[in-house]
């Protein structure tokens, strides 16, 4: 009976030993931080990741992670320099860099992100109702995102984190007036479109006067060339002609006459009433050519008489 129950009570004290041994021990991973709180008062802030020791059922252990941590904001309404109204989409990349001061002030990670964006739409507003529309769409984006950082950044330092980067995904005008723009860029591109018809079709009526004034030009010049050259080649025809004429007339006169019964005999039903004995028909009665022209033809020389042997 007391050697039953000393077992007991070993098995007991064992038991309890463990207990407290398993409530003393706690693990704290590369990616987290870890408070050891007694009765709400920090006892210590673990940042080194293995294995740690605390009062057991007296001390609890808060854990904060020590990766970057992300916050997606809702759609802000911003008024621009130039007072454009536009929607402004952005989120915030952040971690925990002091988990005692992140305890202190906000204690978790909802309440952390509804003060950090309390702080970001501040200063997106501030930032960029100093800018104006171009500048936050095109221009200046990025310096404007990095000014955004820098000042959310200086806020969040009294939580105990520090922003990683603040984009703007999307800045828009809202739906009303994105029409109203559309429509006014569609109205200046068709101004500008009529104005660059409108310029080509003058400078092509220009060009087109100017290449029929100088095609005019050249056609003139041209029928003066040819005219000259035809001129100038008739002379040179008639003076051949009437070289030729002076050196042979009774050549030049059959060589014409030759010509002109070949043009006026030329195809199978041509008809001529002529007398026989006109001037056109002299060749044919006499290969000289002087019948009928009231040449005589000179009498062949009688013939002599042959010498006596």
């Amino acid at each position: 009976m007391n050697g039953s129950t000393l077992r007991t009570g070993l098995l007991l004290l064992v038991g309890l030993i463990a207990i407290v041994l398993y409530s003393s021990i706690f693990i704290v991973q590369q990616t987290q931080y870890a408070l050891v709180l007694r009765f709400g008062a920090v006892q210590s802030a673990i940042s080194e990741p293995g294995l740690k020791f605390k009062v057991p059922l007296v001390d609890n252990v808060t854990y904060f992670e020590k990766r970057v941590l992300d916050l997606d904001l809702p759609v802000q309404t911003v008024l621009s320099a130039d007072r454009q109204n536009l929607e402004v989409d952005a989120f915030t990349r952040y971690r925990i860099v002091d988990p005692l001061r992140f305890y202190q002030a906000v204690g978790n990670i909802a309440l952390a992100n509804q003060r950090l964006q309390s702080f970001t739409n501040s200063a997106m507003r501030n930032v960029l109702a100093n800018a104006s529309r171009d500048a936050i769409v095109r221009t200046e984006r990025s310096v404007l995102m990095n000014r955004i950082q820098d000042d959310v950044n200086r806020q969040a330092g009294s939580l105990g984190i520090e922003m990683i980067d603040v984009r703007l995904t999307r800045v828009d005008l809202p739906a009303a007036n994105s029409q109203a723009v559309y429509q006014r860029m569609r109205t200046e591109r068709e101004r500008e479109a009529a104005d660059i018809r409108a310029n080509g079709q003058q400078q092509a009526q220009t060009i087109r006067a100017r290449a029929e004034r100088e095609a005019t030009v050249i056609r003139a010049d041209a029928n003066r060339q040819a005219e000259e050259l035809r001129g100038q080649g008739d002379a040179d025809r008639n003076r051949i002609l009437a070289e030729a004429f002076g050196q042979d007339p009774e050549f030049f006169s059959f060589y014409r006459s030759m010509q002109a019964y070949e043009i006026g005999l030329k195809g199978d039903d041509t008809r001529l009433v002529l007398s026989p004995d006109s001037d056109f028909f002299r060749y044919f009665n006499d290969p000289t050519g002087q019948r009928g022209r009231g040449v005589a033809r000179p009498a062949p020389a009688p013939a002599q008489p042959a010498p006596a042997q």
